[in-house]
């Protein structure tokens, strides 16, 4: 026997192999270890031939290695075990491709004294090939007793030949949900990594812009050359646009990360201050809009005040970049039905009906060309809205378009402090 003949001995692993997640066919144990079917296959065929130990194995050129067993005799194989491949039957399966089955070891013609039925007592047997979808073999069903069990019989062959060919197919289909599986993971590993990247971002921005402010403040303290008046406005629109920016990466930056956009309501909060600070603001960074602003509610209301005026901010910059040039924007705040209701309409174009269900998503923009940031607006405002308890209501016709903010009043507790998540 030359050398590339010389049998190489297989390390021989076991079941705590298997269960330290180190086996060298742990993929294939798990796959097959955690199939029902393959339970339901392997308790068919014992109850259909009376065998009492079944079992699928994984067999290579060396290697012979339990994937799934059922055990009524006591050879105590479990996942994962391993014997000699020269010390089994599956080996010529492998070689030939053919079955290898015999009901009584002592009568039959070919396997009478054989030295692998003798070591492990088998008196009946039943191996049966098992392919891949791509032809390559797998391994073997098998089943064996250690008394004699009719398993020639035709209806017994078919059996075992079908189930064998089910086995086949179940393979496949573990190993694409598998793949597919993991492919899931590596991807929410990515956006993981991709969410706390932007939410580091949007907070290392944070000091940059506010030195940018404090610049433009201390200009404004000075006297300004011819020109400076108008140049000075349209500096702080871009520092207000930066700011609402930062402020919607790291809002939606945080949800994402901690499970939800995380408010602290008090009770006579001072929403109209906040609302009224707002839209203030704006009115700075956009001089060619005007902008009405209508507060009639009187009764305390139980909120996060700087988050429901981030959502008018929000709501307010949608209806500046979406609404028809010269036209004037109206923010209005009042008591409804129940509900404190503060409503932001503009005129302009209706909102098609094909875009209405995705206004509220994150990362969607509207069609108009010159639509700016990044589609995260009406998402937070949605989120803060949602996060009270409340909701954004949008109504469309002819030339005006209302996003209204209403919060229940019913459901405003007395608490000074009270969080709430929006979950992720």
């Amino acid at each position: 026997m030359t050398h590339e003949e010389t049998p190489q001995r297989a390390i021989i692993q076991d079941h705590a192999a298997y269960l330290s997640g180190k086996h060298d066919f742990q993929a294939d144990i798990e796959i097959l270890s955690g199939s029902e079917l393959l339970g339901t296959i392997l308790e068919t065929i014992m109850l259909a031939t009376n065998m009492r130990f079944a079992a699928v194995a994984r067999v290579t050129a060396d290697r012979w290695v339990a994937c799934r067993t059922v055990d009524e005799v006591g050879f105590g194989l479990a996942e994962g075990d391993e014997i000699e491949i020269q010390s089994t039957f599956c080996q010529s399966v492998r070689a030939t491709g053919q079955h290898v089955m015999f009901n009584d070891v002592a009568t039959d013609d070919v396997y009478r004294a054989h030295p692998i039925a003798a070591s492990f007592g088998i008196v009946s047997y039943a191996s049966i090939p098992i392919y891949r979808r791509d032809g390559s073999f797998f391994g073997t069903l098998c089943a064996i007793d250690t008394e004699p069990r009719d398993v020639k019989h035709p209806r017994a062959v078919a059996m075992l030949e079908m189930f064998a060919n089910v086995i086949s197919q179940s393979l496949e289909s573990e190993a694409q949900l598998a793949a597919q599986e993991l492919l899931i993971k590596k991807e929410r590993e990515l956006a993981q990594i991709q969410e706390e990247f932007v939410a580091v971002l949007g907070h290392d921005l944070r000091n940059p812009v506010a030195a940018f402010g404090a610049g433009l403040r201390q200009l404004e303290k000075q006297s300004q050359p011819g020109g400076s008046e108008m140049i000075l406005p349209l500096m702080h629109a871009s520092l207000h646009r930066m700011n609402e920016l930062i402020d919607n990466i790291m809002m939606h930056a945080k949800s994402r990360l901690g499970g939800g956009i995380r408010i602290s309501a008090t009770p006579n909060a001072p929403l109209a201050e906040a609302i009224t600070q707002v839209v203030e603001e704006i009115r700075i960074t956009a001089p060619d809009r005007e902008i009405v602003l209508e507060l009639s509610f009187n009764q305390p209301v139980t909120c996060d005040a700087s988050r429901i005026a981030q959502a008018v901010s929000n709501l307010l910059s949608n209806a500046i970049n979406h609404g028809t040039p010269g036209t004037v924007i109206r923010v209005q705040a009042m008591h409804q039905q129940g509900e404190l209701a503060i409503a932001v309409s503009n005129r302009g174009k209706p909102i098609p009906e094909d875009i209405k269900g995705d206004l509220f998503r994150p990362f969607r923009r509207g069609r108009k060309a010159n639509s700016e940031g990044l589609g995260l607006g009406l998402f937070i405002a949605s989120s803060i809205a949602l996060s009270h308890q409340g909701r954004i209501d949008v109504t469309s016709r002819d030339d005006t378009t209302v996003f209204a903010l209403k919060l229940p009043l019913s459901a405003q507790a007395p608490a000074i402090d009270r969080d709430r998540q929006l979950p992720g």
